[in-house]
């Protein structure tokens, strides 16, 4: 292997958040390097969904106009069905919508990764198969990495690392950061299903009995296959004897859901994996770091959608590079500007999603709310407004909505 020694900036971790930032740090001219454990094209256990969020994020780094060639499936409409079973669409080129993003994708994390990795290494240099050990520390202040590559050891120098490698995140682990909270994480099983009926242009959350307080999601990514799964709280699934696969099982069973799977084929074994939630803020920054995306837990609690969320995350800390460099300052002070953007942009909407996750305890209440809403255009329209940002979300916390919907 041959590299530069020096940069001003290592990213660890090669997902949505890691190549994210390199892209925008090439537009501030900022030296990068990424590291990553794995070898690309690789899978990631996640839902695949990519939000209104991603999408803008994607446009401004330029890569947009490609996605839609990237095999997946392009979603118009999201359906979500009640423990009764009722059930109703948002479109999202809806009137309530007059902003100029109208559809998301679902796309397997192994070819989004890739995209965006293929991108980013245009642009940096990208080193596969690396292992990060530890930091590098000059004077109590942190001046690189060490880790292994091919059982050889090599020193990194950086003035800044950037921790983009998720929820087990090395970097924030080495910092102290990130003990088990199960009152903040979620635990999610997905599987790719091949034949499932019904699959169209919408992704499907469903409030079923077998998963409450959690859902159970069901997407179209392309060729006829399917990422199925389901989510809830780690604190409610440590109290159910039930494996998450056999709680998945329950619910591709049931009556509700059994004709859409009776020719369906399992392609592989349902894989679970942690989500850590953006229900309260984390340590994010210090002298010399700052930790993106699954790292810093900016998963939103109600959807699990956590890649705009990590582009976003991106944009934000290659801002705060460029003046850190600008002004030869790595510390804690320069460096907590990051925290602040991050929390001021996607803060509100993170507190509202935890809301609506809260809702999930509430049985009755989501019956009421999506039966309304199944009948009453006007509900679906105010609630697709939320999706889309152009109405507050925060609305749906609001006493107000709720009065309105069992009075609609």
């Amino acid at each position: 292997m041959t590299m530069d020694k020096h940069y001003d900036i290592i990213i660890v971790g090669a997902g949505p958040a890691g190549t994210s930032a390199a892209l925008y740090a090439e537009k501030m001219g900022l030296k990068t390097i990424i590291l990553d454990k794995s070898t690309f094209p690789r899978d990631k256990i996640c839902g695949d969904a990519l939000s209104g969020k991603s999408v803008k994020y994607m446009r401004e780094l330029g890569i947009l106009d490609e996605v839609p060639n990237l095999n997946g499936s392009t979603i118009k409409r999201i359906t979500f069905g009640s423990p009764a079973h009722k059930q109703f669409d948002i479109y999202l080129n809806n009137k309530q919508n007059t902003g100029d993003i109208k559809e998301g994708y679902v796309i397997p994390r192994e070819i989004y990764d890739n995209f965006l990795f293929q991108k980013a290494k245009n642009v940096t240099e990208i080193i596969e198969n690396f292992n990060v050990n530890n930091l590098l520390y000059e004077n109590d202040r942190i001046i690189g990495i060490t880790g292994k590559l091919n059982k050889q050891t090599h020193e990194i120098y950086a003035p800044l690392i950037l921790g983009c490698d998720g929820a087990k995140s090395t970097i924030a682990r080495k910092l102290g950061f990130h003990s088990e909270d199960q009152e903040n994480t979620a635990i999610a099983i997905r599987c790719y299903y091949e034949g499932v009926k019904g699959l169209t242009d919408q992704i499907e959350l469903h409030f079923v009995d077998e998963v409450l307080p959690g859902y159970f999601w069901l997407f179209p990514a392309g060729d006829n296959i399917a990422n199925i799964g389901l989510g809830l709280s780690k604190k409610f699934a440590k109290k159910d004897e039930r494996k998450l696969s056999q709680v998945l099982d329950e619910v591709t069973a049931s009556p509700y859901f059994k004709d859409r799977f009776a020719n369906a084929k399992q392609l592989e074994k349902p894989k679970g994996w942690s989500l850590p939630l953006g229900r309260i803020q984390r340590p994010s920054f210090g002298d010399g770091f700052m930790l993106l995306g699954d790292a810093a837990g900016l998963i939103d609690p109600f959807t699990g959608e956590g890649i705009g969320n990590a582009m976003a995350s991106a944009k934000f800390a290659i801002e705060v590079a460029s003046k850190a460099k600008k002004e030869n300052d790595y510390s804690k002070t320069i460096l907590s500007k990051y925290h602040q953007l991050v929390w001021d942009e996607l803060g509100s909407e993170l507190r509202t999603s935890t809301k609506l996750q809260n809702l999930s305890n509430y049985k009755t209440l989501l019956n009421i709310i999506i039966n309304k809403a199944s009948r009453n255009k006007d509900i679906q329209d105010i609630i697709s407004g939320m999706l889309t940002k152009e109405i507050s979300k925060d609305k749906l916390s609001n006493p107000l909505f709720y009065l309105k919907v069992l009075f609609a």
